[in-house]
This record gives C-alpha cells, structure tokens and sequence, in this order.
C-alpha cells in the first residue's frame, strides 16, 4: 500500500510496454487486446483501492527514489486527484472496447499509444511538481498526436498537423513560464511554491505575475478557452470515435491544471497574489460558453457539433472554478465527469450515424421502412445523450447546473444566470436540430446538408453499441446516486479551499530552504 501512489502510473506504462513487444503480426490481435485489457484490470484495482483511500480525506504523498520534495518527483493523492483517476479510468473502458471491435488493427501502434495516454493522465492529475506536470502534459500529447494521426490521410492529417502545431507551441511557452517560475521562486514543488508566493518580496512580484499569468494562459489553451479553442473542434470532429471520445478528457487536464495551482497559489493567504486571474477567468469562460453554444447551434456535422459540446462543458465548468466558492466548485466537479461522459457517448453515436447513414443513402426510397429500424437504438441513445448534455431533467447534468447556480454569489447571479441558461437554450437547438436531420429525414438528394468525411458502410457491432450504453450508464447512476456522489465533491471542494493539510504533507518532506 506504500507503493500505491505510483501505481496508476506504472502499471499502464508496463502495459504500453508489452503491447510493443507483441505488436509482431505473428501474435494477432486477440493477444494484443488481452494485455491491453489485464492492463485495464490492474489499472481498475490500483485506481479502487487509491480513491477508497482518498475519499476519506487521506492525502498521500509519494517521494520517487526518497528524495526530498525540493530535489526529485514527489506525487502527490488526495480527493480530486482521485476524482480525476476515477473519470479517466471510467472514460478509458468504453473507450477501449469501442476501438477493440476492429479500428485498433487499422492504426499502427495503437495498444502502446492507448497506454501511454493514461500514463501521461494519470500523472498529470498525480503530481506534486510542476515541471512533471509539464513531462506528462507531453507524454500525454505525443500519444494523442500518434492516436490522432494513425490510420489518417487527407484532411484529418492536415488537421491532425495544425494540433500538433499549436500544441507544441503552448508547450514552449509551458517550458518558458518554468524557466521564469524557478527563476523567481527558486522551486517547482507544488506545495514550496505555495509558500513562497505568500512570502514573495515586491522586487519579484512582477516577475512572478507575469510566470504565473504565463502558466495559466499554457492551462487554458489546453483547456480550450476563448480565443484559444480554434483548434479543438475540428481536430477531435476528424478523429476516430474511440479517439475522440478518450479525448473529451483532455480539455479537462488543463481545467484540473488552473484548479490545482489556483487552489494552493491563489488562496486567501497568498497575500498580493491572492485571487490572482480569476476576475480573467471568469470573464473568459462566460464568452467561450457564449461562442461554444453558438457553434453548437451553427454546426453542419454531429462530430462538429459534439466537439462545440466539448468547448461549451469546459466553459462552465472554467464559470464554476473561477467563481471559487465551495459551492460552485463541488458543482462543477460533479458536472466533471458528467459532461464527459456523455459528449463521448455523443462521439460513438456519432460515428454509429455515419455507417447507417452511408448504408441507408445507397437503398431506394421504397426501401425506407428497412431502413428506419436501424435508426431506433442509436436514435434511443442519442436522445438520452442529448437530455444529458443539454442539462435537461432528470439527469446529472440538470442536477449539477442547478447547483451551480443556486451557488453563485451575489455579484454574478444575473450575467452568469443568464449565459448558463441561454447556452443551454442554444445547445437544445442544435442538438433538436441535428436529430430532425439525422432521424427523420428521408435519404435522398438533401443528404449532402451533412458532409462526412472517410464514409464507412459497415453495420454497427455489438460491442460498439455496448460501449456507448456503458457510457450513458454512467450518466443515468450520477444521477441516480446524486447525494452520495455531490458529498464526496463536498469534500473535495472543502479540502481545496483549505490546502493546509496538502501543503504539510508535502512540504514536511522538504528541506527548509532560505527564500532567495
């Protein structure tokens, strides 16, 4: 149990390992798919046994090969990183099943890559040092470039190229931010450098603000936040749905990124620092969910449409974050993995559309009445996802808006009121109007309304529509176990706003160093 911390790192690094061993076409893919399932299960067993022990308020800290804090990589457990590993996972098993029905065998690499995607996760939401968030920001990104490009060509690899551009672009400036922080602060522990922005002189004030403002801007566009979303719709619209779907969690490592440091930097007691960017953030997220909601609404394709849906959930929940009252913040970490969910539910409906669409083009009209039943599942699915995203009753998503804004304070209730539930408003329509067009209507010379790339006339495979039933089930038991699931973001919430305990536990590690 000592070694557990590392353990959602380590084991699907192993896994990433061994799937590249027996990528010989002499082992096939059922041998490549069980190592990346036993992966699964041990990664499932380590990430239980890490949130049972952190949804009790124990907060762990792990120093790799016993170094101090200060000198080597501590990381670091607590209630939202558990939070976090416990999305990630749920995410990934679906996921995982969906590409496992034939697309993994179309992509070079693909089991490995899988891999090392939840490494880079897993260490990301795990660390306790700054610069190791940036090594897994990376590990993250590389396995996302080779997932996103494997088995492409034409506009997806155009497009694909353009994220890999931007995204090596925020990371040099993630790298620079690191320079100046360590520069100022002399330190890139997480918990040291919470103490020393409340003991910060004012000949380095500047300095730091502007490291610091630097550091944000890297997490947003990450998280895609106005005006650095461009490249997020239609990257995630071109990828494969197993693709796409594990990259619905991306966009909220930049979130759970601005959270953690706004969390333990920003705080009551970080004095001139203190609230530092929320006011920015704030006002970012109410005109990303303005444009997010918009674009929703103005989308031709459903992947474009479901990748908006993406812009619009990391919006609000940048709107819960910034308001950072212990309301607004158990809120939005309930809509979390909510909105998660469901938009990678959205994906894998989208791309069970595509094969029925093709299919149902190439039928004369007299033979609508076969093809309109292979409409009925995927059409149930959708209307569940959709009531989900939407926020509409009964499920979680309602719950957690509802929440979000009983708890607004005082000052903001009238505009963020107001951008929350017009935003809604305008998701419903072009949700409504991308199921006319995908259910109702009668294949015929209007079908090119909606263009899709690399069209695949392949019925659906069980597994397939399992996938995305899993996903929706996790939707439906959020809001079935609501109060036991909103009290345990209670908590975490309560333990972010007082980081007393995290910033003990891990700076009892470290030397005791003299502020430079």
């Amino acid at each position: 149990m000592n070694h557990l911390v590392i353990l959602p790192i380590l084991i699907p690094l192993l896994g990433a390992a061994l799937s590249l061993f027996i990528e010989h076409r002499r082992y096939g893919p059922k041998v490549q798919r069980s190592v990346a399932w036993a992966s699964m299960a041990a990664l499932a067993v380590a990430v239980a046994l890490l949130v049972a022990q952190t949804s009790q308020g124990q907060i762990s800290a792990y120093l790799l090969g016993d170094w101090p804090a200060r000198l080597g990589i501590a990381l670091v457990a607590d209630g939202l990183a558990g939070w976090m590993l416990a999305t990630t996972l749920l995410l990934a098993i679906p996921c995982l099943l969906y590409a496992c029905t034939g697309w993994d065998r179309r992509a070079p690499h693909f089991h490995a890559l899988f891999q090392f995607q939840l490494v880079g996760l897993n260490g990301a939401f795990l660390t306790g040092d700054i610069f190791n968030l940036f090594v897994f920001f990376e590990v993250m990104l590389i396995a996302s470039y080779g997932l996103l490009l494997s088995g492409g060509r034409g506009l997806r690899m155009r497009i694909g190229l353009h994220y890999v551009v931007f995204n090596v672009t925020a990371s040099t400036l993630f790298l620079i931010a690191l320079g100046m922080l360590y520069a100022t602060l002399g330190s890139l522990n997480m918990a040291e450098i919470g103490q020393r922005v409340a003991e910060l002189p004012p000949s380095h004030l500047k300095l730091a603000k502007a490291a610091l403002g630097l550091l944000l801007l890297v997490f947003c566009s990450k998280a895609a936040l106005l005006p650095m979303y461009l490249w997020l719709p239609e990257s995630y619209a071109r990828a494969p749905a197993a693709v796409a779907a594990l990259f619905v969690i991306m966009t909220k490592v930049g979130l759970y990124s601005v959270l953690r440091v706004t969390s333990l930097w920003f705080d009551a007691d970080a004095g001139a620092m203190s609230g530092y960017g929320s006011d920015w953030l704030l006002w970012a997220g109410i005109a990303t969910l303005v444009v997010g909601a918009l674009g929703a609404l103005a989308a031709t394709r459903m992947s474009v449409l479901v990748a908006y849906l993406v812009v619009v959930s990391a919006a609000t929940l940048f709107i819960a974050f910034a308001l950072g009252n212990a309301g607004t913040i158990s809120a939005g970490l309930y809509y979390l993995p909510h909105s998660t969910f469901a938009a990678a539910a959205l994906f894998l409906i989208a791309d069970l559309m595509r094969r029925r669409r093709v299919q149902a083009d190439r039928r004369r009209e007299h033979e609508l009445a076969a093809v309109l039943p292979s409409r009925t599942v995927p059409g149930l699915l959708f209307l569940v996802s959709a009531v989900a995203v939407a926020g509409l009753p009964p499920l979680a998503g309602f719950l957690a808006k509802v929440a979000l804004l009983s708890a607004v304070p005082d000052a903001h209730t009238g505009v963020v009121w107001t951008v929350v539930l017009g935003s809604s408003l305008l998701v419903i329509m072009g949700l409504a109007r991308t199921g006319i067009r995908l259910f109702w209507r009668v294949p015929g010379d209007d079908d090119a309304a909606i263009p899709d790339p690399e069209p695949v006339d392949a019925p659906a495979r069980p597994f397939e529509t399992t996938a995305t039933c899993l996903l929706l089930g996790y939707v439906v038991l959020m809001s079935v176990f609501a109060a036991p699931l909103m009290r345990q973001t209670d908590a975490i919430a309560a333990q972010l706003l007082a980081p007393d305990q995290y910033l003990h536990d891990v700076r009892g590690t470290a030397p005791q160093v003299r502020q430079p």
